[in-house]
């Protein structure tokens, strides 16, 4: 049985194929047509899961999409007539999500064949749910609860459910416009951030700040007895939109989301690429902080209903590391499963497998035991990519490789790493990846005059051999999809000093042979020649999606002061090129 998971005409496009009840492709479409958070319908992330499985689109028996505008209809018709200004805007858009539910049409249009011709039934699963889904069954575990927040999605910003089966109970919705994920993307818009997906980058800003403005901003997210609310004379309306708008050309646009109370309190609002003031930091503090206090609050919730050790967690808010690392301390929540494409491309895994287990009855047997569920290349393309952009190398074994790249680390070279299969998810894992030394003082600054141009209070993140995380972490839950921040301990600082933040964490990644051999191994080689179990790792981009193929991280080496390339198993020098 092949069923096809779709997120479409949403943030993050993406399509994922299950075969049987496993997830055995799955990918964005922004990695294909490197346009980042592409938001259109995703043609080629459909005809790469195809042709992955080695099917056409008339051998799908479903097709599974994490999005239903029928969804909560109610509260969406009563959000409109208590907002009349936005009610023809409302209308509007009802219309055309309709016109996009044929997803039959849009699979003929898109993929020139026959509508006729392709007998797969179609179904719509409701956003958060997808949500849930994508965690819960892909986690090990009979029973857990499911938890998911983001933005919005169906008119829901957030969902507490009971996994346990083959089911998802709902037991509870926040709707909008009370949305932690709205309020998170409020202040960062406010501070100077007013781009989709920059409130992963605002995160790292926030240990900057003092908690000036804690009190202050506490009052624009308090928690109640639906969960928590928002003042919402601090906001504009959402409208329809939901807070953003899908250009013609796939590119989510935000909305204006902070009204003029905003700058009443805290003054005028940060220009993009001005100075980032002590105001800036301070808020940003204020905004992890109160995020942190309502997520714990929600989850203490959860847990008195669904009174277990285990949560499986998803949605957009849930790649918000520095809140899941500290969630062991502030919940009796023991093990998290979090879906490694915790954002809304991760909505086709989820759809696909509700429809799987929920909607067929299919017994569970499938557990995801890592992210590379992309594309890989052979040997044979990855030496004519080569030779066509005139790359000199050298093919090497396995062994000479990695120890010529470990050795290039160890000397303070950055190494592009392109090996295997692509990640699923938001996070390079160790398969398209730039590596360097994590104990090198003035890495940080090296990287970013040399490759990635980031804002300088951006960490970077470690890779660390999972049986020796409790030797230089203050926490021993694995974090294999370098979801959890946790603090550095203190005799281990220095050695780290490259993805030491400066409140002394770490956005980790615990490597396991099982999860990744040739990763795992690396990182041994590095130890060997460094003393550290540790290399530091970062996406292998250059503002713009994270690699995909051959030509792209070639021409990433081209075009930086990267030192070296290992793209399979051939290792290209700077100074040779």
């Amino acid at each position: 049985m092949l069923i096809l998971g779709l997120n479409m005409f949403h943030a993050d496009a993406s399509a994922a194929i299950v075969q049987d009840g496993k997830v055995v492709f799955g990918i964005a479409e922004e990695r294909l047509n490197r346009v980042k958070h592409y938001a259109g319908f995703p043609t080629m992330a459909i005809q790469a899961c195809l042709d992955a499985v080695g099917a056409k689109i008339g051998d799908i028996d479903h097709i599974a999409v994490g999005q239903d505008t029928d969804a909560n209809l109610a509260e969406k018709v009563r959000y409109a007539i208590s907002n009349p200004a936005k009610l023809l805007n409302f209308i509007r858009l009802r219309k055309r999500k309709q016109d996009i539910r044929d997803v039959r049409e849009l699979i003929a249009r898109n993929l020139e064949c026959d509508a006729q011709a392709v007998p797969f039934k179609v179904h719509h699963l409701e956003h958060h749910i997808a949500h849930i889904a994508s965690a819960y069954y892909c986690s090990p575990w009979e029973k857990a609860a499911g938890f998911s927040y983001d933005g919005s999605g169906d008119f829901v910003s957030t969902m507490m459910a009971r996994c346990e089966g083959n089911k998802v109970d709902v037991l509870d919705r926040v709707f909008l416009p009370h949305s932690l994920g709205s309020f998170y993307t409020m202040i960062c818009e406010f501070i100077g951030y007013n781009k989709y997906g920059d409130e992963g980058k605002v995160m790292g800003l926030a240990p900057y700040g003092r908690d000036t403005y804690c009190d202050q901003v506490r009052e624009l997210l308090m928690t109640s007895s639906s969960g928590f609310e928002l003042d919402l004379e601090y906001f504009k309306p959402l409208g329809s939109n939901e807070g953003m708008q899908i250009k013609q050309d796939g590119t989510v646009a935000l909305a204006r989301h902070f009204s003029g109370r905003m700058e009443e309190l805290f003054g005028p609002p940060r220009a993009p690429d001005s100075e980032i003031t002590q105001r800036d930091m301070d808020l940003a503090y204020a905004m992890q902080h109160c995020f942190e206090e309502v997520f714990f609050h929600l989850l203490n919730e959860l847990h008195k209903r669904v009174p277990l050790e285990n949560i499986a967690m998803a949605g957009g808010c849930a790649l918000n590391s520095v809140a899941n690392g500290k969630l062991f301390a502030r919940t009796p929540f023991r093990h998290t499963w979090i879906q490694p494409a915790a954002g809304d491309e991760g909505l086709a895994v989820g759809a696909a497998l509700h429809t799987y287990h929920s909607v067929l009855g299919h017994k569970r047997d499938f557990v995801m035991q890592n992210s590379y569920l992309g594309p890989e290349f052979s040997d044979s393309r990855i030496e004519s990519s080569l030779n066509a952009a005139g790359v000199k190398f050298r093919k090497l074994e396995r062994g000479p490789m990695l120890d010529t790249v470990s050795d290039r680390i160890a000397k303070g070279d950055v190494v592009g790493w392109f090996q295997g299969r692509m990640e699923w998810g938001p996070r390079a894992l160790g398969n398209r990846s730039i590596l360097a030394h994590p104990g090198s003082p003035n890495m940080k600054d090296v990287l970013n005059a040399r490759i990635k141009r980031r804002e300088w209070f951006r960490p970077f993140a470690p890779s660390i051999l999972q049986e020796r995380q409790a030797e230089f972490f203050e926490h021993d839950h694995p974090s294999p999809f370098m979801l959890h921040v946790y603090k550095i301990k203190p005799e281990k600082r220095e050695q780290l000093c490259a993805v030491n933040h400066v409140d002394d964490t770490g956005r980790l990644q615990s490597v396991s042979r099982e999860e990744n051999p040739l990763y795992y191994e690396l990182i041994q080689s590095f130890e060997r020649k460094s003393g550290i179990p540790v290399v530091l790792n970062t996406s292998f981009n250059e503002n713009e999606p994270i690699v995909c193929a051959p030509e792209e991280a070639i021409s990433c080496f081209q075009r930086t002061r990267m030192d070296a390339l290992a793209i399979g198993p051939y290792v290209a020098l700077k100074s040779e090129n």
